[in-house]
């Protein structure tokens, strides 16, 4: 049994059917999200909707080959993860420092984690904090990485993410449990300190 949402698999079809404003449709339903997630993997606004506009010319690109009853948001998260994954690699290869990191690190802005202002006494504490959470999740392996961010960031459940990360809901599990201790391992220096 497909549990993919109706009006996604209504707006497929429609796509597969020559309707081409439903990609403008399944867009304005889904870029928010995506940008988010990708956002969060890459911290980079440009490359983030860079990402997210490749995933939308991709689904427009492969909208005959697929199946008419496909998960759209599975496919839409597991083509922007792979996307993301790449980024990542080519990053390693290719070091820099982004104009959003840049921006960031001159203005103290974390828009990854952003919460309610602290009290001036806390500013520091809680920017020193969510920087190293930040680095933290960075470091992360790309399977660990993507796992956390669906399940904390975009609150999907294990049956979506295993089935956008191709391992079982068990795998999901695993991970999100080894990607927590090593953020308790990368964390926990730095919150002995406070």
């Amino acid at each position: 049994m497909n549990d993919a949402p109706a009006t996604d698999l209504a707006e497929l079809r429609a796509l597969q059917d020559g309707d081409d404003a439903a990609l403008n449709r399944l867009i304005a339903r889904w870029e928010r999200r995506l940008f988010g997630f990708a956002w969060r993997y890459v911290r980079n606004s440009s490359d983030a909707q860079d990402l997210v506009a490749t995933v939308f010319v991709r689904l427009y690109q492969q909208r005959a080959g697929l199946r008419r009853d496909t998960n759209v948001s599975a496919w839409l998260f597991t083509t922007l993860t792979n996307l993301c994954h790449n980024l990542h690699r080519w990053r390693g290869r290719h070091p820099g420092l982004s104009l959003d990191e840049a921006a960031d690190a001159s203005t103290g802005s974390n828009r990854a984690f952003m919460v309610e202002a602290p009290l001036p006494g806390e500013a520091l504490e809680q920017k020193e904090t969510l920087a190293a959470l930040a680095a933290a999740i960075d470091e992360l392996s790309p399977e660990l990485k993507t796992t956390l961010l669906l399940h904390h960031y975009e609150r999907l459940s294990y049956r979506e993410i295993a089935e956008i990360t191709g391992c079982s809901e068990g795998g999901v599990d695993t991970r999100l449990y080894r990607a927590r201790a090593r953020l308790r391992d990368a964390l926990g220096a730095h919150l002995a300190q406070d």
